[in-house]
């Protein structure tokens, strides 16, 4: 009994380490940019650049030990839910935690300080250390819920994910985008150091801008499609799982056409970005109605006996959606110039209306418009989103759906695809 068990571990090892290295193959070979804006763009970010190796030799490592020693087979279902939902409100407490110490250190009254600075800092303490050896545990637990919805809606071969779903909690790096002035287009994506300060950012988009005479923008990003996959720890279990299988499908399309052909043109981007989305958001509301139920975001559903909403109530979507197809509009007759300075006071108006967004520019847009899986918003009039939510619309099952837009490499056989209402087999 021993020693089938062992292997099977054994062979499950191997075959998830053969998966690994087509995947790091798949990833590395859809990275390579030969493009000069992006060579050009490296001469001001070489020292900035976040350093992928290491964290991906740890967080394989990681991982092996988790799908060599699976910890969880001892719980029951009911219990890993519990686990889960109580490390979630436990991270919860501790954001909270850190933001009153925050506060109390940034109080300019010394005395309020010295009375409970210590005691909370301890209990932050404490609670971080549980967190991070429950980190684990948690990551596999999520990961064998989402492979086995997974696998119930179809994505498995032989009941078998691919590639295999995995991921690490980590912080994320930042990244540096940056389009040209006169048109809206991502010319670099650049992963930087996840600790870069606020002036540093400033300094290197200023540099950026006036050597190479370009719209750069330095954002923050909630998961990366690595391998494992790297996804930003959040209190939110809808949002977390959300992302996690973002990420996953982005992996799943890298071994194909549409993932392989990422870095081509903006077209096939919004395309992979628009489907992962769809994608992530589906599947994550399969994935909590099965296990965490009381977490599923309810629908908003309009009603006859609601009011109507209030015409003067500022809609985030909307505003962003006339800001990018004016701001498109004046490019394209030229005006560069009028065109930075009209969304240099859209952003003031955003930020009156609680929409605190640092810069807003051509690079704000170029990065921002490829998530179309809602209308409206920093797409503008980008008939690529409308696209793949069209093909949404009229394939039933997500695994058809991923896998039909998976094997696509331009735009034209998406909009093929719409026109003859063919879906491969």
């Amino acid at each position: 009994m021993i020693l089938g068990q062992l292997l099977k571990s054994a062979v499950n090892i191997v075959r998830n380490l053969l998966w690994i290295g087509i995947i790091l193959l798949c990833l590395s070979a859809s990275s390579v940019q030969f493009r000069d804006p992006v060579d050009n763009v490296r001469r001001f970010t070489r020292q900035l650049e976040f350093e992928f190796v290491g964290w991906t030799l740890d967080a394989l490592w990681s991982k092996i030990e988790q799908f060599s020693v699976s910890a969880t087979a001892r719980m029951s279902e009911e219990s890993r839910k519990e686990f889960v939902v109580e490390y979630f409100d436990l991270l919860r407490e501790s954001q909270q935690l850190q933001r009153q110490v925050e506060s109390i250190v940034g109080d300019p009254d010394e005395a309020a300080q010295k009375g409970v600075l210590s005691d909370l800092q301890e209990q932050l303490k404490l609670i971080q250390m549980t967190l991070m050896e429950r980190q684990p545990l948690v990551e596999s637990i999520l990961q064998q819920q989402a492979t086995f919805v997974l696998a119930e809606l179809g994505f498995g071969l032989g009941g078998r994910i691919i590639p295999p779903l995995a991921f690490e909690f980590t912080p994320l790096p930042l990244t540096l985008i940056v389009s040209p002035r006169e048109v809206i287009l991502q010319d670099a994506n650049i992963p930087l150091d996840a600790n870069l300060e606020l002036s540093e950012k400033i300094s290197l988009e200023e540099q950026v801008d006036r050597a190479l005479k370009v719209s750069s923008l330095v954002v923050n990003i909630g998961g990366i499609g690595t391998y494992p996959t790297m996804v930003l720890e959040s209190s939110s279990i809808a949002w977390v799982i959300d992302t996690v299988i973002h990420e996953w499908a982005h992996n799943y399309l890298t071994l194909r056409p549409l993932g392989l052909n990422y870095l081509k043109n903006s077209d096939l981007r919004t395309m992979n970005e628009t489907t992962a989305s769809i994608i992530g958001r589906e599947v994550a509301r399969q994935v909590l109605l099965r296990y965490f139920p009381n977490f599923v975001p309810k629908p908003v559903e309009p009603s006859s006996e609601q009011p109507p909403e209030d015409p003067e109530a500022f809609n985030f979507r909307a505003e962003m959606h006339e800001t990018r197809i004016k701001a498109d509009r004046l490019l394209a007759q030229g005006q560069i110039e009028q065109a930075e300075q009209y969304m240099q006071d859209r952003r003031q108006y955003f930020w009156d209306n609680g929409y605190r967004i640092r810069k807003l520019n051509q690079a704000y847009f170029a990065f921002h418009g490829a998530y179309a899986d809602e209308p409206g918003g920093a797409a503008g009039e980008n008939p690529v989103g409308d696209a793949v939510r069209a093909l949404w619309d009229k394939i039933e099952s997500p695994a058809e759906f991923l896998w039909t837009m998976s094997w696509m490499s331009n735009f034209s056989d998406l909009q093929e695809e719409i026109h003859d209402g063919a879906t491969r087999p």
